[in-house]
């Protein structure tokens, strides 16, 4: 082994080790055959507990591809690394480890490389030329009193396009199916060769309620791509304060649209118009709803001088309480909490069977979060707690929602007094060739994963982008299983997961 293999090359696991933000030369990426490939993931996920973040195949010049596994280790905080050479078909992994389950429907309908195996292999993007979104087979429930029921993917409302299938008895639901692929736009095949000018413009446009988050991990890549840059603490705190206050926009949003969804008035009118007010406070720093331009590789666009802090201190000292009012109606209302508890229940076993992330695992009792399991940027210094709750329910992914509002505003009021002084930054100047680099971000909805392969030239070679919505679609699934389809909206929407940042 070279010095930088030795580095970060882990004998006791075989794994590639990285720290969260970090990178290393192509050449240091074990590579074993695939046999043994297959068993160190399944082993590493069943009997270590790592998560499958990234899972994803590289083409490579002769024929077959290089299937790449990203790994968090969250005992370790650290990233793991490990790839194998495979062509025509492999032996499928999902079998042995459920996470891998949509990874590899994605990556046969990329590559045609055949998982077998596999007890479901179809499109999750109908990206093939003759495909057809929402065209194929679908579960079939049979019998006299079994019957089927469709839903979109034209919903009423302006929202994204999704196909749910319901199998039913009476009105119980014995299996959802969900479609997806109606938002594809190619924007992974769009970063190859990059980053060029538009590249920051693409990410902030990957999933829109998640500009910040995303732009964030795409500056991470380049950061760590550059081992000379330097991000000015004052720049990480911003972005903080730009990450979290996103994140209390939606959750404000999605608690208010639940509330909706029960008919429960009161909350969804004062929550539809606070959320505006948190949106309009990222605009107060940035000129842009959605934060788009204040996160920028190595920094910020835009500083947060004393007037604007002032400003926006006084905001949120004037909507908090009124925040924390609409809440507590909902929440002490009986009829609210009939509707909420014991609905969509995923138990703790199946979320970390299928790999759920964020807001969809910690109402399970899974302590995954990035800010305190993988910490970046400013979360090395501090980060809101952690929030769970344990009976998995709509409920209980409302009430986690509640409680990281609380902490998120106390953080963001907290930081914006006490934002650090500027100091000497080294920005980027270049890019190492070669080199594989991945950034973990805890989005609103939960881990968000960029990892990046460049070629000899720096450019990318590769550029694959895990949204938390990838992990959690089937988590949807499940959480119909034995449900009343009557209560498919708040099931939906305790989840409120992103089509376009599934479907790229």
């Amino acid at each position: 082994f070279s010095f930088s293999i030795r580095e970060n090359f882990d004998m006791d696991t075989g794994f590639l080790k990285l720290n969260n933000a970090g990178s290393a030369p192509m050449t240091s990426l074990p590579c074993p055959p695939f046999a043994e490939f297959r068993r160190m993931l399944t082993d590493a996920v069943r009997t270590r507990g790592w998560h499958i973040a990234s899972f994803f195949a590289m083409p490579e010049e002769k024929n077959g591809a290089r299937l790449i596994a990203v790994l968090t280790d969250d005992a370790s905080a650290c990233i793991r690394l490990l790839s194998s050479h495979v062509s025509g078909s492999y032996a499928a992994l999902t079998p042995e480890c459920a996470q891998f389950h949509w990874f590899e429907r994605e990556i046969f309908e990329q590559t045609g490389i055949i998982p077998e195996g596999h007890p479901w292999l179809k499109p999750i993007r109908f990206t093939a030329p003759e495909a057809k979104p929402g065209v194929a087979d679908y579960f079939r429930l049979h019998g006299s009193a079994a019957h089927e029921v469709a839903v979109g993917p034209v919903h009423a409302g302006v929202i994204e396009p999704g196909h749910f299938r319901f199998q039913c008895m009476g009105e119980d639901v014995y299996t959802l199916e969900i479609s997806l692929g109606y938002q594809h736009r190619g924007i992974e095949k769009m970063l190859r060769g990059g980053p060029d000018k538009k590249t920051l413009h693409v990410m902030e446009t990957v999933a829109g309620d998640t500009s910040t988050a995303s732009a964030g991990a795409y500056c991470s890549i380049l950061e760590a791509l550059d081992p000379e840059c330097r991000v000015s603490a004052r720049s990480e705190a911003i972005r903080a304060v730009a990450w979290e206050l996103e994140r209390i926009a939606n959750h404000v949003g999605d608690l208010g649209a639940l509330a909706g969804d029960v008919a429960y008035l009161p909350t969804a009118s004062y929550c539809g118009r606070i959320r505006g007010e948190f949106l309009n406070m990222t605009a107060t720093i940035c000129g842009n709803r959605f934060g788009r331009g204040l996160i920028v590789p190595g920094g910020v666009g835009c500083d947060i001088e004393m007037g604007r802090v002032l400003k926006i201190r006084d905001w949120m000292d004037r909507v908090t309480p009124e925040l924390e009012n609409a809440l507590a109606i909902m929440f002490d209302s009986p009829s609210v909490l009939d509707r909420l508890e014991n609905t969509g229940v995923v138990s703790v076993e199946t979320a970390r069977e299928i790999g759920l992330v964020g807001v969809a695992a910690r109402p399970s009792g899974i302590r995954r979060d990035v800010r305190m399991n993988l910490p970046y940027g400013w979360y090395r210094t501090a980060a809101p707690a952690a929030c769970c709750a344990g009976s998995g329910d709509v409920f209980a992914r409302a009430e986690v929602r509640r409680r990281e509002l609380t902490e998120s505003l106390r953080f963001v009021r907290n930081l914006i007094e006490n934002l650090p002084a500027e100091e000497e930054t080294r920005p980027l100047r270049k890019r190492l060739p070669d080199t594989i680099a991945v950034s973990l971000s805890e989005a609103w909805r939960g881990a968000l994963c960029h990892t990046a392969v460049t070629a000899h030239d720096g450019s990318f070679a590769a550029y694959k982008i895990v949204d938390p919505s990838f992990h959690n679609w089937f988590g949807l699934a499940m959480a119909l299983r034995g449900e009343q389809i009557s209560n498919f909206p708040i099931c939906n929407k305790s989840f409120n997961l992103s089509y376009c940042g599934h479907d790229l």
